[in-house]
C-alpha cells in the first residue's frame, strides 16, 4: 500500500515554512506523486493567515499531533456488505477475497455489526441445531437470491419475518398434524412431488411453499396461491440443500456480531489496543465521524510499520518538530539553518543551503525538475522569501535569494517591495492579541549540550507597543521557561523600520551574568543591526550557554 507523506515546517509555523510545505507538496503532485500532503502543527501567525488568504491558497493540513492512532495504522481497501443481503453473499465475499471479517453496513454506509466466520458458525449451528426447533429470520426476496430459485408467486417480497421450516416428507394426515402444531406461526414448507401438500399448503395459507427437484404446480393451484396469499417458488436443490440455503438467505446482519464495536479513526493505537485484546478474531472496523465505515485494523497492522511518512521543511530539530513525530520515518529534509540533533537509522535525503529561505530551494527544485511554477504557488513562495529575509535586507539574505525573488516577481507581476511591505505590515500588529499568542506564533526550542532554551521573534513597526506590555511579555516568558524547564525564554522583538532589534530574557538568574548584549533596562537588551534568529541571534546565545555555569 503507498504510504502518505506529510510535508511539516516547524511546530509553530511561520510564513516561510508553510509556504516551503504547501509548494513542494504541489511540485510533488506536478511530478505524479499524489500521496505528498502539506501539513502544519500549528496555527498560523497574522502575516501567514494574511499570505495564503490574500494568494485564495488553501493551506496546509491541520495535524497538531502525530501521536500513534488508528488512521496511520489501518488497512484503508476494505470492502462491506448491506445489512439487508443475504448472510450466503457475504460469506462467498469472505470465501474469494480470503478475508477474515467484513463489517455490516446500513444503506447509508454506517457500521452495524461484524461478519466473521467464528459468530456466522456459531449462529448457523444455532440455527440447525436438530435438537431444537428450526426458526429462521428471512425474507422471500432473499430466499430467492440465494438459491436462484425461479418465483411464481411472490407476496411482500422484502419483508423480514421469523419462520419455522417443515419438510412435507411425511403422510398427509402426519403433515397435517404437523401444520397444526404450527398454526399459530409462519411456515416455510419444502416439498417435492407432493400435490397433495401443495393443496393443504395453500389452503392452509402457509407463509412460502418452496417445491424442489423439478417439479411444477398446476395453474388451478397457482391461482389459488394468488388468490390465498400464498408465496410459491421453485428450488433448483433437492429438499436437504433447500433448507440449508434457507439458512443461508438470513440477512447477514443477523448472522454477524454486534458486540464488536468499531474504533474511530482519531482513536489512538494506546486507546485501542484493550479492544482490540476482546475482539474474537483480533480486528475491529474504523469508521469516520460520520461512523461510516472506512476501514478495518487488525493486531497484526500494530506491529507494522504506519503508512506515513514525514518530509521536513525550514528546520531539522526534533524539539521543533510536530508532537509524536519520533514514531515515524523522516524520509526528507529541506532546510537552511543550521544541523541539529535529528539522526537516523537509515539515508535520506538531506538538502540543506546557506540561503535566507527554504522558499528559495523549493523554487530551485522546481527549476531542477523543469516544472512551471503555477502563479498562486509562486505568489507564495515570493512572500515566504521576503518574510525571511525582511524583503532582502536580512543579513541571512544571499545572492541567490535576491535572484530567486526576481524571477518569481516575473512571474506573478508582484513588485518586491510593495508586497514585501504589506506582507510584513500584516504581521507586525500586537494589538488585541495576548502576550502568549505572539510569543508562541514563532517561537523555536534549541538544545545544547547544558540544556534548552526557547526563541521567538516578531516583527513590528515599533518597539514601543512591546515595552508598554513588557510586564505580560516577561510573565509569559517566564511561564514558557519553567514549563519546558529551561535555561531561558526569550522574545527577540525586531523593528522592521530600523533594522535592529530588543531582546526580552526571562533566565534562570544565574544565566544572566553570562550574557553580554548590551543592556537596556532589566531583562532587556539591545541588539543593534541583529535581525536574524538563526544567523545572527542564536550562535551568539549558543557560545553564551557554553559558557554558562549552572
Amino acid at each position: 500500500m503507498k504510504k502518505t507523506i506529510y510535508i511539516f515546517g516547524h511546530k509553530n509555523p511561520d510564513t516561510d515554512c508553510a509556504v516551503a510545505a504547501t509548494a513542494y507538496a504541489r511540485l510533488k503532485q506536478l511530478l505524479g506523486y499524489d500521496n505528498y500532503i502539506a501539513a502544519r502543527a500549528g496555527h498560523f501567525n497574522p502575516q501567514t493567515d494574511y499570505v495564503f488568504k490574500k494568494f485564495n491558497v488553501k493551506s496546509p493540513k491541520y495535524m497538531p499531533s502525530l501521536t500513534p492512532k488508528v488512521e496511520y495504522f489501518m488497512e484503508n481497501e476494505t470492502m462491506t456488505v448491506q445489512g439487508d443481503v443475504p448472510v450466503w453473499n457475504a460469506i462467498r465475499k469472505l470465501q474469494q477475497t480470503q478475508l477474515r471479517a467484513i463489517p455490516v453496513v446500513d444503506k447509508n454506509g454506517k457500521y452495524k455489526a461484524l461478519l466473521h466466520y467464528s459468530a456466522f458458525a456459531q449462529k448457523i449451528l444455532t440455527i440447525l441445531n436438530p435438537e431444537a426447533k428450526v426458526n429462521i429470520s428471512t425474507s422471500i426476496g432473499n430466499i430467492i437470491k440465494t438459491m436462484n430459485a425461479q418465483p411464481l408467486v411472490v407476496v411482500n417480497q422484502e419483508e423480514i419475518f421469523k419462520s419455522s421450516i417443515l419438510v412435507g416428507g411425511a403422510s398427509d394426515k402426519a403433515f397435517e398434524a404437523m401444520l397444526d402444531e404450527h398454526a399459530s406461526e409462519n411456515v416455510i414448507v419444502i416439498t417435492s412431488d407432493r400435490k397433495e401438500i401443495y393443496e393443504e399448503c395453500i389452503s392452509r395459507k402457509v407463509k412460502l411453499l418452496i417445491i424442489t427437484s423439478g417439479y411444477i404446480l398446476s395453474k388451478e393451484l397457482k391461482e389459488k396461491a394468488q388468490k390465498n396469499g400464498v408465496s410459491v417458488i421453485m428450488s433448483p436443490y433437492t429438499t436437504s440443500d433447500t433448507v440449508m440455503m434457507i439458512a443461508y438467505s438470513t440477512p447477514v446482519e443477523l448472522m454477524a456480531d454486534p458486540e464488536i464495536k468499531a474504533v474511530h479513526i482519531n482513536d489512538t493505537i494506546s486507546k485501542i489496543r484493550m479492544t482490540m485484546q476482546d475482539s474474537p478474531i483480533r480486528r475491529l472496523p474504523v469508521v469516520d465521524e460520520n461512523d461510516k465505515v472506512i476501514g478495518i485494523i487488525s493486531e497484526h497492522d500494530l506491529n507494522n510499520e504506519p503508512n506515513i511518512e514525514i518530509v521536513l521543511v525550514d528546520h531539522n530539530e526534533l524539539l521543533q518538530a510536530v508532537e509524536g513525530i519520533e514514531h515515524y520515518k523522516i524520509v526528507e529534509v529541506i532546510d537552511h539553518h543550521r544541523i541539529g540533533s535529528i539522526s537516523t537509522t537509515y539515508p535520506i535525503t538531506f538538502i540543506n543551503k546557506p540561503l535566507g529561505s527554504t522558499s528559495t530551494i523549493i523554487t530551485t527544485l522546481y527549476q531542477e525538475a523543469k516544472i512551471p511554477i503555477p502563479k498562486d504557488i509562486a505568489s507564495l513562495l515570493l512572500c515566504g522569501i521576503l518574510s525571511d529575509t525582511l524583503i532582502l535586507q536580512s543579513t541571512t539574505t544571499t545572492e541567490t535569494d535576491r535572484q530567486i525573488a526576481e524571477y518569481l516577481a516575473n512571474i506573478t507581476d508582484l513588485d518586491i517591495q510593495a508586497l514585501g511591505k504589506e506582507i510584513l505590515t500584516a504581521g507586525s500588529g500586537i494589538k488585541g492579541r495576548t502576550a502568549s499568542e505572539v510569543i508562541h506564533q514563532d517561537m523555536k526550542e534549541y538544545q545544547e549540550e547544558k540544556g534548552s532554551y526557547t526563541v521567538s521573534q516578531i516583527e513590528v513597526s515599533s518597539i514601543k507597543e512591546i515595552l508598554d506590555r513588557k510586564e505580560d511579555f516577561m510573565t509569559e516568558l517566564e511561564l514558557e521557561r519553567r514549563g519546558n524547564k529551561a535555561i531561558f525564554s526569550a522574545l527577540l522583538v525586531t523593528d522592521i523600520t530600523q533594522l535592529s532589534s530588543i531582546l526580552l530574557l526571562a533566565a534562570d538568574p544565574k544565566f544572566e551574568a553570562f550574557v553580554t548584549f548590551p543592556k537596556m533596562e532589566d531583562h532587556t537588551y539591545y541588539l543593534k543591526d541583529v535581525v536574524s534568529r538563526k544567523k545572527q541571534l542564536v550562535p551568539l546565545l549558543s557560545e553564551q550557554v557554553e559558557n554558562y555555569e549552572k
